[in-house]
């Protein structure tokens, strides 16, 4: 039996006999056991997921638009400097 640490975690699941089966045959392909595969599968999935929502995908008019307004703000509005004239009045 494998040994734990304080840092290892359980997770449970019910599954289809079906589903075992093929996640089983997959396993025994790469010459894991099934806990090994399903964890390295799983695990890889949920960095793509992370890695897909960290991510923004402009067009290239897109990017052009925001580097320009990062390049060349437009003038504060009203809201903004009552913002700052209360950010300002707040810290003195």
């Amino acid at each position: 039996m494998a040994k734990t640490s304080p840092n290892d975690s359980r997770v449970t699941t019910r599954i289809p006999v079906s589903v075992k089966e093929t996640l089983q045959k997959a396993a025994d392909l790469t010459g894991a056991t099934l806990n090994q595969f399903m964890v390295a599968a799983a695990v890889k999935e949920a960095q793509e997921i992370i890695k897909q929502e960290q991510v923004i995908h402009l067009s290239s008019v897109d990017a052009d638009q925001i580097f320009s307004l990062i390049e060349n703000p437009p003038d504060p509005n009203d809201h903004l400097k009552d913002a700052i004239h209360r950010h300002q009045a707040y810290l003195t």
